[in-house]
């Protein structure tokens, strides 16, 4: 059986088939030279440090949070009554699900850890000087998007952690001055923490800032792609 398998795979038929399907598709759309010339660009000799990673890194925890979060949402229920009840379904009766939502808990962690470490090593190296100001506020902002992130999905188990801790994390922003009242009732969607505020969370979390994050790190990597890496001090 496992001999058979391994003739079907190796059969040099598939080869040509995956070839023509290739040559079919780039002679309408032509994408195989720019595709070329983006992913064939040299990485500078420099650049191959751990600490050139911490950037890649982080990206990579996104995309582990993005699978494991859509994974997590055919369970979750982003209701009062139901919230805290499909967290403990996913728990105990969802095949790997406690595995899965640990991956998505620790990642979480890892990706705002790898963020503030790559931007203090660009920082450090003095790599948002011109003529790179604008990826260290695209990065900036990306580390609010990270830490956004964090704080609307801590509400989701809705337990008592979680309450108070929206709760106190809404407060702080309700003290900012001038601004602090609007941004109190937009969190909470009114002076509390309830099920409204748990349904904003809910959507901020899987659908806005996934997108504005998406969005900066095009732009992020686009502008890093255009100037290259920064030399090392």
């Amino acid at each position: 059986m496992y001999r058979t398998g391994s003739v079907i795979l190796n059969r040099k038929t598939w080869k040509p088939l995956t070839n023509r399907t290739v040559e079919w598709v780039d002679e309408r759309y032509e994408i195989s030279e720019p595709l070329t010339k983006v992913l064939k660009k040299p990485v500078p000799k420099y650049a191959l440090r751990w600490f050139y990673c911490l950037g890649g890194i982080t990206a990579f925890l996104f995309v582990v949070q993005g699978v494991t979060g859509i994974m997590l949402a055919f369970y979750y229920k982003p209701t009062p009554e139901a919230a805290y009840a499909s967290i403990q379904f996913i728990e105990t009766q969802v095949r790997f699900g406690a595995a899965i939502r640990a991956i998505h808990h620790w990642a979480a962690n890892g990706m705002i850890v790898m963020c503030t470490a790559h931007m203090l090593r660009v920082f450090i190296m003095g790599a948002y000087k011109n003529p790179r100001e604008m990826n260290w506020v695209s990065g900036v902002l990306l580390l609010i998007l990270t830490l956004a992130f964090g704080f609307t999905g801590y509400l989701l188990p809705w337990d008592q952690r979680a309450f108070w801790a929206t709760t106190v994390g809404s407060e702080i922003a309700g003290a900012v001055p001038i601004i602090g009242n609007l941004a109190l009732v937009f969190l909470r969607v009114g002076w509390n923490v309830t099920g409204e505020t748990l349904s904003r969370f809910y959507g901020l979390h899987v659908i806005i800032i996934p997108l504005l994050t998406v969005a900066f790190m095009f732009a992020h990597f686009l502008m890093v792609r255009r100037q290259g890496v920064m030399r090392p001090l």
